[in-house]
Order: C-alpha cells, then sequence, then structure tokens
C-alpha cells in the first residue's frame, strides 16, 4: 500500500472532530477499524506496511485530541510479535483490536489499560515473551493525567509465549523502545501544536483595551517563540522517524527533546489564557498532565543524557 504522510496526515485528522478526550472505547474501536494498528506490519504478513514514520503520524494525531487508551503499548506488542515471527494467530488479533498492552517505562510498570487486556508484553535481559493476564497481578497506578490508565504488574512465576531469545531479545528490546520513543515523541507533538493552536484562537479572539491581545507585540514573541521550538522539534522528529539506521538511544534523546517542547507550550499556554488558563478545569491543563506524564515515560531527559555519554565513551 502506497500513501503520502501528507495524505495519512489528512485522513487521520478527519478521524477525530477536535474533541478533547473523546469516549475510550468508540476511539479504541475507530482505531481498530481504520487499519492504524496495522500501520508499520508488513504487507506479508497483513499489515499496511507503512512503516514507522506511519506510525508517528497516527500518534501525533492522537496527541492531538488526548486520545485515551494502550494505542501505543499495543503497536509494540504488534511489533514485537511481528518481529518474532511464526504468531500469525496473535498479530492478526492484535492487530484487529484484542487489547494486548506492554509497559511504557520499564519491567512491568506503568502499563496501560492491563486491566482489559488479554496478554502483556514482557521484556527482560535476555528473553522477551507474551504473558496471558490470567496469571497476572494488576496494582492501579494514580496519576496526575487522567488522560491514561497505568497499572504496574506483577509477574510473578507465570510463563507467557516466548518471542526472542539471547541477541535476538536484546535486539528486538531496542527496537522496541525506538518505537516507544517515536511513539511518545509523535504524542508530544501533536499535543503541543493542539496547545498552541488553542492559545493563539484565544489570543486572537481575547480583548484588552479595545484590541485582541494578539495585536500585542510582546505576545506575539512568545508566540513565534513557540512556534519555532515546535517546527525545530517537527523537523527533528520527522528527520529520526524516517531514519531506520538510528538506535534506541538516539530516539530516546529525540523523544525528550519533544517532550521538553510540549511541556515548554503548554506551560506558556496556561500563562497566555490569564486567569482563566490558571482554572484546573481549563483544556490548558490536560495538556500540561499529559507532556508531564509524557516526559517519564520511556525515560527522561537525565536518562537519555547519561545512556548517551555512555555511548560516547564507549565509542
Amino acid at each position: 500500500m502506497s500513501m503520502t504522510r501528507a495524505e495519512l496526515q489528512d485522513a487521520a485528522a478527519k478521524a477525530f472532530d477536535g474533541n478533547l478526550t473523546p469516549d475510550a472505547a468508540h476511539s479504541w474501536n475507530l482505531i481498530a477499524d481504520m487499519g492504524w494498528l496495522m500501520m508499520a506490519v508488513p504487507e506479508e504478513q497483513g499489515g499496511l506496511g507503512l512503516g514507522r514514520a506511519a506510525a508517528g503520524v497516527i500518534h501525533q494525531a492522537l496527541g492531538r485530541t488526548l486520545v485515551a487508551g494502550p494505542a501505543i503499548a499495543q503497536m509494540l506488542v504488534i511489533e514485537a510479535l511481528s518481529a518474532a515471527g511464526g504468531q500469525d494467530e496473535l498479530l492478526g488479533r492484535a492487530m484487529a483490536g484484542e487489547v494486548m498492552t506492554a509497559s511504557l517505562a520499564d519491567g512491568l510498570s506503568a502499563v496501560p489499560d492491563a486491566d482489559r487486556a488479554s496478554h502483556v508484553l514482557q521484556v527482560e535481559a535476555g528473553i522477551i515473551s507474551l504473558l496471558p493476564v490470567g496469571d497476572l497481578a494488576f496494582t492501579a497506578r494514580t496519576t496526575w493525567d487522567g488522560t491514561r490508565r497505568l497499572f504496574d504488574v506483577d509477574a510473578g512465576d507465570a510463563a507467557g509465549i516466548v518471542l526472542a531469545t539471547g541477541d535476538a531479545a536484546t535486539a528486538l528490546a531496542s527496537r522496541l523502545s525506538a518505537l516507544r520513543s517515536v511513539a511518545l515523541a509523535a504524542d508530544c507533538l501533536g499535543g503541543a501544536d493542539a496547545a498552541l493552536a488553542m492559545s493563539i484562537d484565544y489570543l486572537e479572539t481575547r480583548r484588552q483595551f479595545d484590541r485582541p491581545l494578539a495585536l500585542f507585540q510582546a505576545l506575539k514573541h512568545r508566540v513565534a517563540d513557540m512556534k519555532t521550538a515546535l517546527v525545530a522539534a517537527e523537523a527533528l522528529f520527522w528527520a529520526r522517524a524516517s531514519d531506520t539506521a538510528a538506535d534506541a538511544v538516539t530516539m530516546g534523546a529525540m523523544k525528550a527533546h519533544a517532550a521538553g517542547v510540549y511541556r515548554l507550550i503548554a506551560e506558556e499556554a496556561i500563562q497566555l489564557h490569564g486567569g482563566i488558563g490558571l482554572t484546573m478545569e481549563h483544556p490548558c491543563h490536560l495538556f500540561l498532565k499529559r507532556a508531564t506524564l509524557n516526559a517519564v515515560l520511556g525515560g527522561d531527559g537525565d536518562h537519555w543524557e547519561e545512556a548517551r555519554g555512555r555511548q560516547a565513551m564507549t565509542a
């Protein structure tokens, strides 16, 4: 299947009507029905074969409207099943929308929607396996961001379907880490773009001294700085997402940068909305909370800076 990024972005934008935090169940059904879960799976395995960058377009659209659900985790499971081979039945079920989830952090912590999944992906040193949920214990994790439901999972002595071992598991773990970073970075950039657009719209309609706020030079400069930071982060994202040689550390650093830009724009959006922006009920806070969570999921900036430093010393 062939589809340009612009065509995919247009289709993704039309899928949601722009309302923030749409119904989670309806959103999940829509994601599955539109074939988004099979976006990066090779065509010979029943997918669309559009690659990692296409998956980035999808996560950008989901971040723009703060869609709930385990889409990022589900795509990690699908990637693992696709790479392992010989798991066509499970892969087909996952692409069709049966919830299978994975950690967005380390080990089995911060696992989205674990309580409604059929399987959980476990990534350990030297082995990657898919665990049926019947043998697992879940503990809900309370977070500031209410758009995601996260759980910590205790696998105990549970045995699952082994997908990779040894060097193959190490290589797949690195591949999954890179994909997770791409998805989280895309979510960040989608949210940042929406928060910036909402702020510009407010400045154009809110008046002070009988003039729109958008005409005040100091505010225009702040918005221009935000737009510059966002455009630069998007350029870095698309360059990395299309680079098949980029490793997990490179992708992690890119994700950390995107999360920093997201948080900057979300914080500025609150200030630019004035008093109303400081109320907890305002949509600005939804973006700030998601930006704060995204910053720590998949490793924060300190983690990836250390990883890059160690990589440089051993090069």
